[in-house]
């Protein structure tokens, strides 16, 4: 059993930063890509970032110079900092852990205000 717990979500303002958190624990033999989702109200699940297990990034183009994806290998861990937000931003974000299969975090609203 593989569970992923996300942290971080919350209300900014426009042109400020959050950063989200997403621990995975349980039966975990090695982790390949990790990486985010999100999902605004009434639009489809749309792919923001990924991070291989040796640290390539790759991003939407929207975010691209924005947000920051990283991981912290040896605690299951991947990060999203998102700086320069907008409203446009505001969803709710999910992470995601490619063992076997894929495996999804519970997902995190963040609400960016103009």
């Amino acid at each position: 059993q593989v569970q992923l717990v996300e942290s971080g979500g919350g209300l900014v303002q426009a042109g400020g930063s959050q950063r989200l958190s997403c621990a995975a624990s349980g039966s975990i033999f090695s982790i390949n890509a990790m990486g985010w989702f999100r999902q605004a109200p009434g639009k489809q699940r749309e792919w923001v970032a990924a991070i291989t297990s040796g640290g390539s990034t790759n991003y939407v183009d929207s975010v691209k110079g924005r947000f920051t994806i990283s991981r912290d290998n040896a605690k299951n861990t991947v990060y999203l900092q998102m700086n320069s937000l907008k409203p446009e931003d505001t969803a709710v974000y999910y992470c995601y852990a490619d063992l076997v299969r894929r495996h999804w975090g519970q997902g995190t609203q963040v609400t960016v205000s103009s």
